[in-house]
């Protein structure tokens, strides 16, 4: 992921250009943006929006308008406007490369632009040094937001959205852990044994151990999220900026949604662990048979936080939906934009992967695994008899 970021930065972003002035600073724009970018649409007029199209069929970044005014207004001493139109893809790190690299454009404009004025003297210095500023929109899937740079959305998804495959993650390793291990020492003490020979159905030894170590999972998981709300808005503080006047944002019924998420992800997390605990012979063993479930936590949590689920390749999707540890991590981001139809699709994906690995922990239950180590072939059994 790091490495592709750095692909990513290195690349030339497609950039569109309106120029309705024509003038020598436009001119100078120009000549600095295809240095440093592709320009992929270069016209004048009111053409913002053919501009806009070509450029999202195409994947650009930006559009860069300059107004009539603009070469006139900065000889005379008045800063000149450049309006960007943003197009952003994503609110991963990967998918804000191309952002930055564009700003860094807009950086070196403004440098290029200073070392003329300065050249030719009797310029005022605050003006010299900041000839140029920008105003921003920003269209992302399907809301154009004035006045808000990509990074700015960015950095406050990212803020509301990376909490939870944190915490997923955590979860999923601690209660999961848990249930192996236990697993394990049943074993090794022969606890496991005893308990087998009561008057109890398998089914309710199964349900038992994955709803105890449920609860304690979700106990987990409230105080781990009100401790990570805590410690991210103490970095959000001087962020006033506020996206629910644009609709994004999470009613009680998207929360309910996520809550049912984190809890059929963490059942599915705990009955592959009930299962992976029967291979389990002693308490050490049981730590090595961690490690599966580990990964499946860490990789999508990685893999939400570097890109968008929208912008992933097609088979990327399709393996990221396939770990059902990955729905809650999604979920958030997906509901701030109401895209209901992956979240509720991921339950019920989850809920079935859920009940299928339970039957199995039952079923693995009722025969001699948990003692002999192995499943008795039912050929063999009723040949003997």
């Amino acid at each position: 992921m790091i490495g592709g970021t750095m692909e990513e930065a290195q690349k030339k972003p497609l950039i569109g250009i309106v120029d309705n002035d024509n003038g020598v600073f436009s001119s100078i724009t120009k000549n600095v943006t295809k240095s440093m970018a592709e320009v992929i649409y270069d016209e004048s007029g009111e053409k913002v929006d053919e501009g806009l199209e070509i450029l999202k069929e195409k994947g650009g970044t930006a559009l860069f308008l300059m107004p009539e005014n603009f070469t006139y207004n900065i000889l005379n001493n008045i800063s000149a406007v450049i309006h960007v139109y943003w197009i952003m893809k994503g609110a991963g790190i990967m998918d804000m490369v191309s952002s930055d690299v564009v700003e860094n454009i807009m950086y070196q404009i403004n440098q290029k632009i200073s070392e003329i004025l300065i050249e030719k003297g009797k310029m005022n210095s605050s003006f010299v040094l900041s000839p140029i500023k920008k105003e921003e929109t920003t269209i992302f899937k399907g809301k154009e937001m004035e006045g808000i740079s990509p990074s700015t959305i960015g950095n406050i998804l990212s803020s509301q959205s990376t909490t939870v495959p944190i915490i997923m993650m955590i979860i999923i390793i601690m209660a999961g852990g848990m249930v192996i291990s236990s697993m394990g020492m049943e074993k090794e003490n022969k606890t496991l044994e005893t308990l087998l020979t009561l008057p109890v159905r398998r089914s309710s030894i199964v349900f038992g151990k994955i709803v105890g170590s449920a609860i304690v999972g979700l106990i987990m998981a409230i105080v781990y999220m009100i401790g990570f709300s805590y410690y991210i808005n103490s970095f959000q503080q001087s962020m006033e900026i506020n996206l629910a006047g644009y609709g994004i944002s999470l009613n009680f019924f998207d929360y309910v949604l996520i809550g049912i998420s984190v809890f059929f992800s963490l059942l599915s997390a705990l009955s592959l662990c009930m299962v992976l605990g029967t291979f389990a012979k002693n308490y050490k063993s049981a730590q090595t048979l961690t490690v599966p479930v580990s990964i499946l936590a860490i990789i999508p949590m990685f893999i939400i936080m570097f890109k968008d689920f929208d912008t992933l390749p097609f088979t990327l999707k399709i393996i990221l939906f396939a770990i059902p540890f990955s729905h809650p991590m999604m979920a958030m981001r997906s509901l701030l934009f109401k895209n209901y139809f992956i979240v509720i699709a991921g339950i019920l994906y989850v809920a079935i992967f859920a009940f299928i690995l339970i039957m199995i922990a039952v079923w693995v239950f009722k025969t001699d695994k948990l003692i002999t180590g192995r499943i008795k072939s039912p050929r063999k059994f009723f040949m003997r008899r």
